[in-house]
């Protein structure tokens, strides 16, 4: 579903991101882990189509983000760290707009934005302006408009930042839901414990290189997903043992 093959991005003298690759196939929930600053937002934004890169490919469901970007974009959806929304609309002006740009009929779209505006607790307030939201409302938003067109890869960056616990759980039964009907999801996350219980995959970035990725039960064995990152952290080295992802 999404294919990193030797993604390459520099700022300047520094290499954000050096030479990296990976296959999060249909139906992975995928985590992807670092500390701040290690290339993971660079890498996601650039998954996304809203980032340009020196080197590599990106290809959404066999489609290069580079040659189609727009038929890429089709086929996601991104949830950002920090929800940029136009505040000077509605919520649910918002969410109508959205579902314009995917050519979403009224009856789906009606469905979804009653379906999931109830399931986040957010129907009362579609009517007030973006402007008036929390941090935690603004994220809620941001998830409807991307489950409205039903993507088939969901690109995430700290989507649990700001909810409360139950938007929290209700965004986990979602992911999961999308991967069982066929599509994958890759996120980065800096709450290991939630993606050691959830994740299928995972791959831990440092300093803009693959320090290790494979099927979580390998990564972390016997130990916790916490001890393997703390571990792997502390070691000069860059890499680590590394696990194919199939």
């Amino acid at each position: 579903m999404l294919k990193i093959l030797n993604l390459t991005k520099t700022y300047g003298d520094k290499k954000a991101v050096d030479n990296l690759s990976l296959h999060i196939k249909a139906g992975e929930m995928f985590a992807f882990i670092g500390h701040n600053g290690a290339g993971k937002t660079t890498t996601i934004k650039s998954c996304t189509g809203l980032l340009n890169f020196d080197n590599g490919d990106i290809y959404i469901d066999g489609v290069s983000i580079k040659d189609d970007p727009i038929a890429c974009k089709k086929k996601l959806a991104y949830i950002p760290d920090n929800p940029d929304l136009y505040e000077f609309m509605s919520g649910i002006k918002y969410l109508n707009f959205i579902a314009d740009i995917y050519g979403i009929s009224t009856e789906e779209r009606n469905e979804k934005i009653n379906r999931y505006g109830d399931m986040f607790g957010l129907t009362s307030d579609l009517a007030q302006s973006i402007s008036s939201y929390s941090h935690g409302m603004k994220q809620k938003l941001a998830i409807i408009s991307a489950l409205i067109h039903s993507p088939k890869l969901l690109i995430m960056d700290e989507p649990f930042v700001g909810l409360d616990p139950r938007a929290a759980f209700l965004l986990k039964e979602e992911m999961r839901k999308i991967c069982d009907e066929g599509g994958a999801i890759f996120f980065s996350t800096h709450v290991l414990d939630v993606a050691e219980k959830i994740c299928d995959n995972i791959a831990i970035i440092k300093d803009g290189r693959l320090v290790i990725s494979g099927k979580m039960s390998h990564v972390k064995g016997d130990s916790s997903l916490e001890s393997v990152f703390l571990e792997l952290e502390d070691k000069d080295s860059t890499f680590g043992k590394e696990w194919d992802n199939a």
